[in-house]
């Protein structure tokens, strides 16, 4: 992860809800300057934190926002949608079954052949290798068993999850809003 000191291309806001938590981890929620300077004007969000550039217009300028917290709060406890890329990131981007993170897939723990459903409670990720390996067999046919049981994940947890994943690069004025695991200054 790099820290940047002057702002990522593209002039993003960092979009905190009310708690000032970040909406999201994975991907991190950020917007573009337009949407944030848009969403001020409404009267959606309040700035926290702003860039040292300014734009402006016949009669209006201002600087840009880095940080912005939305003023009403967004409930964050409705069940997660069940898609690839939410599975993955319950599973940390790992195969179940070796923990290799090259070629992903997914798996159904009890096959569809053997009425194994599409479900957050019978799939796991797996490499194409393990996945090949297991066939249309159980975990016990196959001796392979994963290693965390499939369940489905709350909205928390793959908050939690996708904080493990930070993005390649922060702005500094980030920092106090997200809970990276960063060396502190003395």
């Amino acid at each position: 992860m790099q820290v940047l000191n002057r702002p990522p291309s593209g002039w993003p806001a960092l979009v905190l809800n009310a708690d000032f938590r970040p909406l999201s981890y994975y991907p991190l929620s950020l917007w573009p300057w337009q949407e944030t300077i848009k969403a001020v004007f409404l009267d959606r969000v309040d700035v926290v934190s702003t860039y040292d550039k300014r734009i402006h217009s016949p009669s209006f300028e201002m600087a840009l926002p880095s940080v912005v917290s939305l003023k009403h709060y967004v409930a964050q406890d409705r069940p997660p949608a069940f898609t690839r890329f939410n599975l993955f990131l319950r599973d940390a981007f790992t195969c179940q079954y070796c923990g290799s993170m090259e070629e992903l897939t997914f798996d159904h723990v009890t096959p569809r052949s053997r009425g194994g459903r599409t479900t957050w409670e019978n799939i796991v990720t797996a490499c194409a290798r393990c996945n090949l390996t297991k066939g249309g067999r159980t975990p016990r046919e196959a001796a392979m068993h994963p290693h965390r049981a499939p369940r489905r994940p709350s909205m928390y947890e793959l908050q939690e999850h996708g904080r493990r994943f930070p993005p390649n690069h922060l702005h500094e004025s980030w920092l106090d809003y997200l809970y990276w695991d960063i060396e502190l200054e003395a």
